[in-house]
């Protein structure tokens, strides 16, 4: 069957359509995404805005007929971190409902954090071990199997957010103040130290795993293979290649990072909190090179509906 996916993150709303069956791969069969940037789009009280609320329903309408259009059998909507801390998040979900038909399931951080590493270890297989799967985005949480056998992440703990808030309140600058930065690398460290106990007891992982666009990103900029070779091409980072990146990208504009291989002018103001991140996340739980996976939480979505399917 043919199932859509429709994902209403905090930068863009992405349907992804794919050929489905219980006990099979998805095939993905077609891609429609917009650029919203609902998380720049609330107002000092949290909330989104009417003309938010607008584009936000004009893109769903969009999505629905390229849903239609592909032959979309099943939908399977959902938003994340941005519609689910608006303060009006129940107003803007009845006007989607309204004025679209569609019912958006509102996903905890912990879901999407069970629900990507569901979608890692489907890739990689149980032969992969202990995984430890490592995500920047939203408030996806870290996580990791303390065993080679299942496929629920324990424990989940949060990263430090890299949004477009955090990043334009504490990297005012374009380029940003070098103290700045510093500041910035200090919270971050001490925010992601505290996880390290927590997770450091089950001993170390087989496999680290990364997972997001920002993690993508950085190892395009760092020489990994570019999307249009393929999902089944490996792609790994290596901490000493961001060890050298985060100064450079550190001293750059947002309009010079965004010339950069693979790197979105939409996502080019975020990149330096989001390698300031992955260093210290790969730092401080001493990993030398990870591994990018392909699949995250639209996936796992599907994995999920099709495991249900199965039961059925």
């Amino acid at each position: 069957m043919r199932l859509g996916v429709l994902d209403v993150g905090s930068n863009t709303v992405h349907l992804l359509v794919v050929d489905a069956h219980p006990g099979a791969r998805p095939l993905p069969a077609h891609s429609h995404k917009a650029d919203l940037r609902l998380a720049q789009l609330l107002d000092e009280d949290g909330a989104i805005g009417p003309d938010g609320v607008d584009r936000l329903i004009a893109v769903v309408h969009d999505a629905l007929r390229a849903a239609e259009d592909q032959g979309v059998e099943d939908l399977l909507p959902f938003a994340t971190s941005a519609v689910r801390e608006a303060t009006n998040a129940d107003d803007v979900l009845a006007r989607v409902r309204a004025e679209t038909g569609v019912e958006l399931t509102v996903l905890s951080g912990e879901e999407e954090a069970r629900l990507t590493f569901l979608a890692v270890r489907r890739w990689f297989g149980w032969s992969a071990g202990k995984l430890l799967v490592l995500d920047i985005g939203g408030r996806r949480p870290l996580c990791r199997s303390p065993n080679g056998h299942d496929e629920n992440p324990t424990p989940v703990s949060p990263l430090p957010r890299v949004r477009v808030r955090l990043t334009a309140a504490r990297l005012p600058g374009d380029p940003p103040h070098p103290d700045d930065v510093r500041a910035l690398r200090r919270h971050v460290r001490t925010e992601i130290a505290r996880t390290v106990g927590e997770f450091s007891r089950f001993g170390a992982p087989d496999h680290v795993v990364a997972t997001s666009k920002t993690f993508r990103q950085l190892a395009r900029i760092a020489g990994a293979a570019r999307s249009a070779e393929g999902l089944y091409v490996q792609r790994e980072l290596k901490r000493a290649s961001l060890e050298v990146w985060v100064p450079r990208l550190g001293a750059m504009t947002t309009a010079e990072r965004a010339e950069l291989p693979g790197v979105s002018e939409g996502r080019a103001n975020q990149l330096l909190a989001g390698a300031l991140v992955a260093e210290a996340a790969m730092d401080l739980f001493h990993v030398e090179s990870l591994e990018i996976c392909p699949w995250a939480l639209r996936e796992g979505v599907i994995l999920r509906r099709l495991d249900h399917m199965g039961q059925g």
